[in-house]
């Protein structure tokens, strides 16, 4: 990472009964963001759903209506940054993400961090759980230490990534997975994360400059090593800027930065372009994609999973691919929270978003979940389970892109 110091927000103990504290696992702030500015590259290209553009920088054909007085001018120098609530979008309708040629270079990436988000209540139930899943919780699992991943990342896991995302903390990271889009088969754009990676949830709205990296630092070099590397070393299928996002009516309404609120439904689908405008769908760049199933498998069906993400918090530095596998077990949050996996695995803030993966009927790895919260001492990892509201996210999406190229 950046030689300079890092702010990070301060974590806070839980003070209940069981001690026992969790948190999310995205993202954090950048040392001289607001230094960071946009350097166009290139004259602005039309090409898939952007309309008009100035040079390095492309427009969505259509603005939100919020966006009445949208200035792109002012946007791609950095009106961006102003987080007003009242300039905040927050609808689903409302979400914009101009494409800033140049904005992502491989320095201002290396130097998002991940954002702390911590939840007060271990869980409830007693782990007997009868014959469902539903309002159980089981004994915690033993932690299991992340691994690196095998590199080069295209070859091994060609379906992961990094997701980077502007917030008013500053710039921040997750990690994302690239998806089968049945209404495009072979020629997918869409990325599943975690709702909070790209939403503020109850008290914001839509995060800005969201972008997805797969392979991110393909050869898992060092710091002082990525430091001289080239751009194709850091992004070796380029950047790719979310032309639409959507999360879980729920995680809008509920989700918070504290108290777990909104987890079991933090998921998120992104639809996505290249920055270089080829036109070449994400899924034959990559040359994968992952299926998902949104049918809620019960832990006792599910033997294991094997969790990726891009861990950001100490004693990891955000810049390479990690995975976990284990049997999952069942967390309840709260009565106002469903039921979701919880896996040991000691990754660190930055894998938030990360997909789970498990071997459907078919023997193929499928996504069952992605991860959405973990201990502050980093011993386990949850995600939610992946039924009809994700489903929802997922198809409305996809439909979206359906006729695309």
């Amino acid at each position: 990472m950046s030689s300079t110091s890092r702010r990070r927000p301060a974590l806070v103990a839980a003070a209940l009964a069981a001690a026992l504290a969790v948190t999310a696992t995205a993202c954090g702030p950048a040392d001289g963001e607001g230094d960071a500015k946009a350097r166009p590259s290139a004259s602005a290209r039309d090409g898939g759903d952007t309309g008009a553009g100035i040079d390095g920088l492309r427009l969505p054909k259509e603005l939100p209506a919020a966006l009445k007085d949208f200035d792109p001018e002012k946007w791609r120098d950095g009106e961006w940054r102003n987080w007003d609530r009242d300039d905040w979008l927050r609808e689903a309708k409302d979400f914009v993400n101009p494409i800033i040629e140049g904005l992502w270079d491989p320095e201002r990436m290396k130097d998002a961090e991940e954002n702390d988000r911590e939840v007060d209540d271990p869980g409830i139930g007693d782990g007997t759980g009868g014959e469902g899943d539903e309002g159980v919780t089981d004994p915690d699992p033993a932690p299991k230490k992340a691994q690196p991943a095998a590199t080069p990342y295209r070859e091994s896991a060609p379906a992961v990534g990094k997701v980077f995302m502007d917030t008013p903390k500053g710039s921040m990271v997750c990690s994302g997975t690239v998806v089968q889009d049945p209404r495009n088969p072979g020629r997918s754009d869409l990325v599943a994360t975690a709702g909070h990676c790209v939403h503020a949830g109850s008290g914001g709205g839509w995060f800005r400059n969201i972008v997805f990296v797969p392979a991110y630092n393909d050869a898992a070099l060092e710091a002082a090593e990525l430091e001289r590397a080239s751009p194709a070393e850091v992004a070796p299928h380029g950047v790719y800027w979310a032309t639409w996002a959507q999360t879980t009516d729920h995680w809008i309404s509920s989700g918070s930065d504290t108290g777990g609120l909104g987890a079991s439904q933090d998921f998120a689908v992104l639809r996505v372009e290249a920055e270089d405008g080829s036109g070449k769908s994400l899924e034959e760049t990559v040359g994968a994609a992952v299926p998902v199933n949104f049918d809620k498998p019960s832990v006792a069906s599910i033997p294991s999973v094997r969790a990726y993400g891009y861990p950001a918090a100490p004693p990891f530095d955000g810049l390479t691919m990690h995975t976990c596998a284990d049997r999952p077990g069942r967390l309840t949050l709260s009565e106002s929270e469903s039921t979701m996996y919880r896996i040991g695995c000691t990754m660190t803030g930055g894998s938030s978003g990360g997909g789970w993966f498990a071997r459907g009927s078919s023997g193929r790895q499928v996504l069952v979940s992605v991860t959405s919260i973990g201990t502050l001492d980093h011993t386990w990892l949850a995600g939610p389970r992946l039924g009809a509201e994700a489903e929802g996210v997922f198809e409305a999406v996809s439909g979206k892109s359906a006729g695309r190229g």
